[in-house]
């Protein structure tokens, strides 16, 4: 006889959710708080987010790059579809660190593009799988907890899809990391961040950064427990 304390998948799940609820929230406070602080330190140069942009493109020889201004914060993307890097509204129009931080890794991305980063086709070649995937799987699953005994292949099928959603997650981390160093290595070379702003266009990609990683282990310990639940049923 033993007096431990047996955590069953429902508890399982539920302390993994809430745990990394918890993470979550704690980082995006994070990024939010340094994006406030790093938005109040102007870039020497006066560059908007836009013209920080405009200029790495055009100091690494990459063309056919559109610009754009769309609503929201933190809203800021690159669209490999049309080759458009979207910037939000205040890193659009603002000359500050966090702006040129934020600028240059969206594009980086479409330095990424250019130049055929391995990752980042990856990424891309997964795109209409996982849309499918991202559709139908929790129709699938929840189908497949309600029928687990009777048809087992059912949970199988939304674990399969659950899984591409997971893979796509994590190859996004190297893509997101690589955007960011590319960023950094050209803030710095090309005099847009000093001495002393460099160590926080670099701490704002961290954080941002961070939110890639818990949205990544989320993903995977969500895996785990539906693949508990498919396994739990032989017993």
């Amino acid at each position: 006889m033993g007096n431990g304390i047996e955590i069953g998948p429902n508890a399982f799940i539920w302390v993994i959710f809430i745990g990394f609820t918890l993470l979550s929230w704690i980082v995006g406070q994070q990024l939010k708080r340094r994006f406030e602080k790093y938005s109040k330190m102007p870039t020497a140069n006066g560059m908007t987010g836009r013209d920080v942009v405009e200029k790495m493109l055009r100091d690494n020889g990459v063309q056919g790059v559109k610009i754009g201004c769309v609503a929201g914060q933190l809203t800021d993307h690159y669209n490999p579809v049309n080759k458009t890097i979207n910037l939000s509204q205040e890193v659009y129009h603002s000359a500050n660190v966090a702006a040129a931080a934020v600028a240059a890794h969206e594009c980086g991305h479409a330095l990424q593009h250019a130049k055929a980063y391995s990752m980042l086709s990856l990424r891309s070649s997964l795109v209409p799988a996982v849309s499918f995937a991202s559709k139908w799987m929790s129709w699938v699953l929840l189908a497949g907890i309600i029928f687990v005994e009777s048809f087992p292949a059912l949970l199988l099928v939304g674990i399969c899809l659950f899984a591409l959603t997971t893979l796509f997650s994590f190859v996004t981390l190297p893509v997101e990391i690589d955007a960011s160093r590319r960023a950094l290595v050209w803030l710095k070379s090309s005099g847009i961040t000093t001495f002393e702003s460099q160590p926080y266009a670099k701490d704002a990609l961290k954080w941002a950064a961070f939110t890639y990683v818990v949205a990544a282990l989320s993903s995977l310990a969500t895996l785990l427990y539906y693949v508990m639940i498919f396994l739990a049923r032989r017993d």
